[in-house]
């Protein structure tokens, strides 16, 4: 993304000896950035192409700001130098832009601070924009026991700008009977775990079937009704997600599209793989949460290993060990209007036979009583590393009008 610069002085100062000044100011953020701050015309005021700044030069521009206002699609980020009654004027017009309903934030101190912070700004856009030209494949409906998550296709296209494009699982069917070719980066490792061989090769048969699928509809990700494919062929997507998930290629279960969409924002935000999973109990007084399921991306794992899918004790599922340490849970509802987001501590890794077979011990930071009182659904998303404060500036800047719970 270009970073744009529109520059606003008053006529009552000295422009020759104003410029003179700030000659080093622009320049110095350069450096640090890396990259060319670009000086653009009002009518290039664009968040697609360009992050724009709003130099407030001198004091004495609210008026002429105000002018400009109907011609300006928020949000602002206002830029003020120590100089010159920048920061002064630069709070009036930041103090207006809020009375009037709109997002600003004055970016103001030394040129380190300002570049790391228009780099920050700079993240939520370009996850934004890169959401518009994202297709998610949706194989099979949703099971048919997540009755809370119902998707409008059309209303998560609005606020979101992801495609979701409907794949029936005869499509999949047909896939995994044909010889596709695709082979894991990680098939190695696989092949050298303690596990049935033949199985291996079966769940390696989804995987290859997925991809294709994948460059057939040019998707960024998938979720899938996977038990389907027990039904049908006495396997589970468990591996196949993990070795999706392990490449970069958002992977879900049980065609639950609310977790398929939270996965994604997470990822795209955080650059961190995602582990999907169902809340399996609760300790209020301890404020912890057990979370299990079959499958999670294996780079998210310090050592993992194969067993059967937990439910139906057929195919391939992975039982993974995540280090301890900071982490994050997130979710999005299904309709789109809600989120919650909590940093907190994996402080186990468990091995209980009653449950999916990858389990942690998560406290959180908000109160745990959320999922007994509020909670947006069954599965929820968990990545390794607090980047709770990341999503709400994401929800801030993007103008979802995403409300957090």
């Amino acid at each position: 993304m270009r970073i744009g610069l529109f520059n606003l002085s008053s006529v009552l100062h000295n422009q020759e000896y104003i410029d003179q000044s700030l000659k080093d100011f622009i320049p110095s953020i350069e450096e640090k950035l890396g990259k060319r701050i670009e000086e653009i015309e009002i009518k290039k005021f664009s968040h697609k192409e360009y992050l724009p700044l709003i130099f407030i030069k001198t004091g004495g521009v609210e008026g002429k700001f105000k002018s400009l206002f109907s011609e300006i699609k928020g949000p602002f980020l206002l830029l003020a130098s120590s100089r010159h009654n920048s920061l002064a004027a630069s709070l009036e017009i930041a103090t207006f832009l809020r009375q009037k309903g709109e997002r600003a934030e004055i970016i103001h101190g030394d040129s380190d601070y300002i570049a790391k912070r228009i780099k920050e700004i700079e993240k939520f856009f370009q996850v934004k924009n890169k959401l518009d030209s994202t297709r998610l494949g949706v194989i099979g409906h949703p099971s048919d026991w997540l009755i809370s998550s119902e998707v409008n296709y059309g209303r998560i296209k609005k606020i979101l700008g992801v495609s979701l494009i409907d794949i029936k699982m005869e499509e999949l069917f047909k896939e995994i009977k044909e010889e596709n070719h695709f082979i894991p980066p990680k098939l190695k490792l696989i092949k050298d775990q303690d596990f049935n061989p033949s199985s291996i090769q079966r769940a390696l048969k989804i995987y290859t079937s997925l991809k294709s699928l994948i460059e057939r509809f040019k998707l960024s990700g998938l979720t899938i009704r996977c038990f389907d494919l027990i039904e049908n062929f006495q396997d589970t997507a468990c591996l196949a997600l993990a070795l999706l998930n392990d490449e970069g290629i958002i992977a879900g279960c049980e065609g639950d599209i609310p977790a398929l969409l939270s996965m994604l924002l997470l990822n795209y935000l955080t650059h961190e793989p995602v582990f999907m999973a169902n809340p399996s109990s609760i300790d209020i007084s301890r404020n912890t949460v057990t979370f299990a399921h079959c499958t999670l991306p294996l780079q998210m794992a310090e050592k993992f290993s194969l067993n059967t899918h937990f439910e139906s004790g057929l195919g391939v599922g992975v039982r993974g060990i995540i280090q301890e340490g900071r982490g994050t849970i997130f979710k999005l509802s299904a309709k789109g209007e809600k989120y919650f987001i909590s940093g907190g501590e994996i402080v186990e890794n468990l091995n209980s036979p009653d449950l999916c077979r990858t389990q942690i011990k998560f406290r959180l930071d908000e109160r745990v009583d959320y999922f007994l009182k509020n909670s947006l659904g069954n599965h929820h998303l968990i990545s390794k590393g607090d980047y709770s404060k990341l999503v709400i500036e994401f929800f801030f800047w993007s103008g979802m009008n995403i409300q957090r719970v």
